[in-house]
Order: C-alpha cells, then sequence, then structure tokens
C-alpha cells in the first residue's frame, strides 16, 4: 500500500524543490561565468553567453512542467521565479554601481511572467487531454 504525503507537506514541497533547483540551474549555467568579454573595438559583453541563458531556460522548464502536470498551477509559478531572483541577488550583490536590483527585479518579473504562462499552457493541455480521453464513446 502506497502511502501519500500529507498535504501541507506535499504543498511545501512542489514550492521549495523548483527553488532549490532554479539556484542550482543559475550557478551551474550562469555562476560560474563572472568576467566579460572585450571586443577587438574596446565594447565589452557578457559576461554570460546566448547558449548559457538558453540552457538555463531549458533546464527550469523540467521542474515548473513536473508541478504544473500535477495539479499544482498555482504552487509551481513561484518556485522558480524565487529561485532565480534570489540566485541573481546573490550574484550581482557585489555590483559597484548599485544598479544590480534593477537586474534583480526584471529577473523576478520575467521570470514569473514566463513561468506562469508556460505552468497555465501545460495545465491547459493536461486538463484538455483528460477531457478529450474521458469521453465516453459512443453505441
Amino acid at each position: 500500500m502506497r502511502q501519500r504525503l500529507p498535504e501541507p507537506v506535499l504543498h511545501l514541497l512542489v514550492t521549495f524543490v523548483p527553488t532549490v533547483l532554479a539556484m542550482a540551474a543559475w550557478a551551474a549555467w550562469l555562476g560560474w561565468d563572472q568576467h566579460r568579454d572585450v571586443q577587438p573595438d574596446g565594447s565589452t559583453t557578457g559576461p554570460y553567453e546566448a547558449w548559457q541563458v538558453i540552457g538555463l531556460v531549458l533546464t527550469l522548464l523540467a521542474p515548473v512542467y513536473w508541478a504544473a502536470s500535477r495539479h499544482h498551477f498555482v504552487l509551481a509559478v513561484p518556485g522558480v521565479p524565487l529561485g532565480l531572483t534570489v540566485a541573481a541577488f546573490y550574484d550581482w550583490s557585489d555590483d559597484s554601481s548599485g544598479l544590480f536590483m534593477v537586474g534583480v527585479v526584471m529577473v523576478l518579473m520575467g521570470s514569473l511572467a514566463v513561468t506562469a504562462a508556460f505552468a497555465a499552457a501545460v495545465a491547459s493541455a493536461k486538463r484538455r487531454g483528460r477531457q478529450s480521453g474521458a469521453a465516453p464513446s459512443g453505441a
């Protein structure tokens, strides 16, 4: 017989696991690259390359899909943005210009919007799949 976790523990896990995964993914994809690249014309780019950010986004789709597909849409949304915001704050807080908070707020708002849209799409697709699969066959 399989026992289920109590509801409060399940809710905590559904929010906490994506948060921790988001912080770990930030460290894995972006945390190691801290140097700007100087171009031949003297301009600087970086510190992140496009492939690193794309890899981070693709990695974080998995925990959001996992939570949203298990009917925890509302709980799936805050985990990843919270983790990314904490990681960005920690990573960028040594910025001497003081403008790092602008970037942190942009990470929060952008990741919240994308996570909510993706979780809504997953939940909607799952709901449509259940409705079409549960239709009784005509006699």
